[in-house]
């Protein structure tokens, strides 16, 4: 497997001592939507690593193929939460890293996953889902989630239907779990992705307001669950 880290020494404190962040790709694998989150998240003084869930190399390019792949491991939960937890270590590991500060994000496929290394009991500090799978086969698994939970969800995506949502709002009311929910009207899936394209229609496309939103909300909850 093959990930992507960034981090900028301008930002850092020395040492072991800063905070650092996940993110997981959607279903394409890694991209340059990735890669520019991690950029800015490195500006932004966390070590950010995207790690690689579907092997080297694997990088699909088109929708029937990358379904095909991120249909594996939605799937096989365990392989999924394996692949993620495996992520996680890769980061800890780095000398700029305090392992008890430590973030998850996801974005639509990887949204989906940064919530089932929550859910498998991984200590991580803040969970973020951005137009993320919702859906897991083992609800009951939300009780051992350790940090607090935020969905950045579009309004108006199709892939995440109410039914969804309701589900998953049971599912950590059950458990107890500190989550919020954001909703941003008129967006569809992919939100925040730029590379999305702009055909709300589609199903998937990319909205500046909605994006520009989520990028806020996700420094606002880093910086309070994380970076402390």
């Amino acid at each position: 497997m093959e990930g992507y880290m960034a981090y900028d020494t301008d930002y850092l404190k020395p040492g072991q001592s800063n905070p650092g962040v996940l993110i997981y790709h959607a279903w394409k694998g890694i991209g340059p939507h990735e890669m520019e989150w991690a950029k800015k998240l490195a500006q932004a003084g966390y070590v950010a690593f995207a790690p690689d869930i579907y092997g080297k190399g694997i990088r699909p390019i088109t929708p029937a193929a990358a379904g095909k792949e991120a249909g594996k491991y939605r799937k096989d939960r365990a392989l999924m939460r394996a692949r993620a937890i495996e992520g996680l270590s890769q980061l800890k590991r780095n000398a700029w890293v305090n392992p008890a500060k430590i973030g998850a994000l996801g974005f639509c496929f990887g949204g989906g996953v940064s919530l089932e290394l929550a859910r498998s009991g991984a200590p991580v500090s803040g969970i973020i889902s951005l137009h993320g799978n919702l859906d897991t086969p083992n609800p009951q698994d939300a009780q051992n989630i350790k940090g607090e939970v935020l969905v950045l969800h579009g309004a108006a995506d199709p892939h995440v239907p109410l039914e969804q949502l309701a589900a998953f709002q049971k599912e950590m009311d059950t458990a107890k779990v500190d989550w919020q929910l954001h909703m941003y009207g008129e967006a569809v899936h992919a939100f925040s992705d730029p590379y999305a394209g702009n055909n709300p229609a589609s199903g998937a496309a990319y909205h500046a307001v909605a994006a520009r939103r989520a990028w806020g909300d996700t420094l606002r909850f880093l910086q309070k669950h994380v970076s402390p």
